[in-house]
């Protein structure tokens, strides 16, 4: 390439970039603070059952996305990229500033939960339409022979977006105390979104519209009824199908659990505490990421099929043994107790409903260094203990403060499993542009892709966080590794059907 037409991409691929980056920042800050929102906008009687309705909420975003990309797609194939992603970025943005705003249930009641699925559903149907946008406007840019690598810098977004809402998020926790962090500060990271998409709208209102589909549209080569095209054409159908059940069916399941999945383990069945989980998963980010450029470039090399399956067949055979160590790293039960550092603090405390419960505050330390702590709240009524179903109405937070070798022990099984991340995702946006004529590639790409990120992929969390709860309910020993099933099956599923069906050979590479 000569240095004007690198200037060129450059310029494009900034201007994708920044904004889906802000997209899925946007996107990803309401489930990197699942646990903290659960107890502001659901009701705070059952924390289990609040945090399920977090995540329920959070899948709810990804649930609709689907139906973003068919309608943002479409307009996408008729205007043009450039204006349909300008206005995914303002909806975002809108939207996710708005739920920073939100009472909370204590103060609106059900409206609370009710305000915040709306915008979330909002959220979802603008990023359905943002990603295949940014993904075909990079491509229709790239040279050929050269659009994995090219397109792999808007695969990083996704990833670069959760790294920077877990960095804005300690930013804020290290700059409040954990009381005014809990009371306002989590409001924060979604004020600052609509700073950043105001940045990105300057940016990107410069951009011109993709050259190849400003030739088509020149030459009166556009789809009039690209969903028509997309769908009702058996032929095109079937690579819908395809590039669903064959790629990304199994490399959302990839991605959530190799990000989302590990970290919501961490902190909800491990019980490490929040501030070192957001750490740790933040350096497994950030040295992961540029493995993302690393399979996009190769695959323009070796194909695209070779990386994503060997990614996949990869974290099918590994993630039941990552997760096990994972979960004995940080057991306290294989750990040596300072038997004579134990205290225990009881107390009587006034809670937000102005009566009194008893907190029991249990602190333990081991030989290793990790420190462990349960706080035991036993709610009361007239001096006595508040009976539910015979027993003592009683909330229970547990928080596991662990050791430097255990957090790089940690931070390596995180690691490894975004290098499966970076297998699977890296190429993929190259090759779902490739599977489709430019006339209805908008359409057609965006929604395999978000079935497969935003069902198969977005309901993980909330499936596997109930397969756990539900085995550790009925005393499995190995409850922790039971919502791995979910991503195991489905990503076995893709492997068989993209092996078989799919053709390895990189189509549709010259327009």
């Amino acid at each position: 390439m000569s240095n004007k037409g690198t200037k060129g991409i450059w310029s494009v691929i900034t201007a994708s970039s920044v904004g889906t980056l802000i997209e899925w920042y946007d996107f990803y800050i309401f489930g990197s603070l699942a646990v903290v929102i659960s107890t502001k906008f659901f009701p705070a009687d059952n924390p289990t059952a609040a945090f399920l309705s977090t995540l329920a909420t959070f899948a709810a975003g990804f649930v609709v996305r689907p139906f973003g990309a068919l309608f943002f797609g479409r307009l996408g194939d008729i205007i043009g990229r450039k204006y349909t992603f300008m206005v995914t970025l303002l909806l975002m943005g809108g939207a996710t500033f708005l739920i920073g705003c939100i009472p909370s249930y204590e103060t609106i009641g059900f409206l609370a939960p009710l305000l915040v699925l709306v915008l979330r559903l909002l959220q979802g149907l603008a990023l359905g339409g943002e990603y295949g946008g940014a993904a075909t406007y990079v491509a229709e840019h790239a040279p050929v022979g050269q659009r994995g690598y090219w397109t792999s810098w808007i695969q990083t977004t996704a990833t670069a977006g959760l790294f920077v809402s877990l960095m804005v998020i300690l930013l804020t926790k290290t700059t409040l105390s954990d009381a005014a962090f809990d009371e306002w500060g989590w409001r924060v990271p979604f004020w600052v979104s609509i700073l950043m998409v105001l940045v990105s709208y300057l940016i990107r209102k410069n951009m011109h519209e993709s050259p190849v589909f400003a030739k088509a549209k020149a030459e009166g080569k556009t789809s009039t009824n690209p969903l028509k095209e997309s769908f009702g054409n058996r032929y095109n159908l079937k690579f819908v199908l395809l590039a669903l059940f064959g790629a990304a069916m199994g490399q959302g399941v990839v991605w959530y659990t190799g990000q989302f999945y590990a970290m919501n383990f961490l902190k909800t069945v491990m019980n490490v505490d929040s501030t070192q989980v957001d750490t740790l998963l933040g350096i497994a980010l950030l040295v992961g990421t540029p493995f993302f450029v690393v399979f996009g470039w190769l695959s323009d090399k070796v194909g695209r099929k070779s990386i994503m399956m060997t990614g996949m067949l990869l974290a099918i055979f590994l993630y039941r043994p990552i997760y096990k160590t994972m979960y004995e790293t940080t057991d306290v039960s294989l750990k040596t107790e300072i038997v004579e550092k134990t205290k225990v603090l009881a107390i009587t405390k006034e809670n937000t409903h102005q009566t009194i419960d008893s907190v029991y505050t249990t602190t333990k330390e081991f030989t290793d260094g990790t420190k462990w702590e349960q706080i035991k709240t036993v709610h009361l009524e007239d001096g006595k203990p508040i009976l539910v179903e015979g027993k003592a109405k009683t909330d229970t937070k547990t928080t596991v403060h662990i050791n430097s070798s255990d957090r790089w022990m940690l931070i390596f099984l995180v690691f490894i499993q975004v290098i499966f991340v970076t297998m699977v995702y890296g190429p993929i946006a190259a090759f779902l542009v490739e599977m489709f004529p430019v006339k209805i590639r908008y359409t057609s790409m965006s929604l395999p892709y978000h079935v497969g990120n935003g069902i198969f992929g977005g309901l993980l969390p909330a499936i596997s966080t109930y397969l756990v709860t539900v085995a550790k309910d009925n005393g499995n020993p190995t409850f922790y590794l039971e919502g791995l099933w979910y991503p195991i099956i489905i990503a076995a599923i893709s492997f068989v059907i993209g092996i078989f069906y799919i053709n390895g050979k990189n189509q549709n590479t010259n327009e």
